[in-house]
């Protein structure tokens, strides 16, 4: 009996020990998620830091270099963001594998670029023979938010089956500059005329309209779409669309009939500002 009571608590305790090591082992990898850098790294930091610092003068003159130091990086940081208009919210990796010659890791990265959030989820192996690294993305996810383009869906099927990160924050920027662009552009028009601009859908919108303020009915809307290929080419396309009161149309049809085309002529030799610049100088003119 006595045998019986024992081999039912060496179980138990066997049973304890295993729960602990599954416990053990998940909070292993939920750590490794949660942190940007791993143990390794932090020692390779911390020895490089250790070996540049060695043979400076210790005390408050070490501490101040060091916070100089940590000041520059941070502007440095500062400056690309600002420049690149990239922002990182949050980033973690998990290694999956690692040998002597190969790792094995799985990114995840969110963040917006100027006012376009993205999430990215890929596997990243990377290769070293002898003084060599080579780094292979794959099993690349994308989430890429789009309020206009049904074509940016193409653009990030393509870039995921390819796995090209590179072309990925290119293209992202280029886009998310124009959507920005045509953002301030609505919002100085609006600033600078605001009796004749009107925005139905915000700044956030793809068109504007315009409206002479002294022929009832007369509007002419300015559409403006930013269309992202496969290739991930960035094109601003832009159109004019009259509406004209059927009072008007019977006398000027002809005149009302060119103005689409003589803005798109504008837009070829003026640009887009100066393009409309023009137009809504027109309208205030009241001609």
């Amino acid at each position: 009996m006595e045998e019986g009571i024992f081999q039912a608590y060496e179980n138990e305790i066997q049973a304890l020990e295993e729960e602990i090591r599954l416990l053990t082992e998940k909070y292993e990898d939920m750590r490794q998620e949660s942190t940007f850098f791993s143990d390794e790294d932090i020692l390779k930091a911390i020895k490089s830091l250790e070996e540049e610092t060695e043979g400076e003068t210790k005390g408050h003159e070490s501490l101040s270099d060091l916070k100089a130091q940590l000041e520059s990086l941070e502007t440095d940081l500062s400056f690309l963001m600002e420049f690149t208009g990239f922002h990182f919210t949050s980033h973690s990796k998990k290694t999956v594998e690692k040998t002597q010659n190969k790792t094995v890791q799985r990114h995840r990265l969110s963040g917006k670029c100027h006012s376009i959030p993205f999430q990215l989820e890929f596997q990243l192996l990377e290769m070293q023979k002898d003084e060599k690294v080579s780094a292979v993305v794959s099993d690349l996810s994308i989430i890429m938010e789009s309020r206009e383009d049904p074509n940016v869906s193409k653009f990030v099927s393509r870039t995921e089956e390819c796995g090209d990160l590179l072309t990925f924050f290119r293209s992202l920027s280029t886009y998310a500059e124009w959507y920005e662009h045509r953002r301030h552009t609505f919002l100085h028009f609006k600033a600078k005329y605001p009796d004749i601009v009107t925005l139905p859908e915000g700044l956030l919108g793809d068109f504007i309209i315009l409206r002479n303020p002294k022929v009832s009915g007369f509007e002419l809307m300015i559409v403006w779409k930013i269309h992202l290929d496969e290739e991930g080419t960035t094109t601003p396309v832009l159109d004019l669309l009259p509406k004209v009161p059927e009072q008007v149309l019977e006398q000027r049809m002809r005149s009302v009939g060119s103005i689409p085309g003589r803005f798109r002529s504008a837009l070829g030799l003026l640009g887009i500002e100066a393009a409309i610049e023009s137009l809504l100088q027109v309208l205030g003119s009241g001609q």
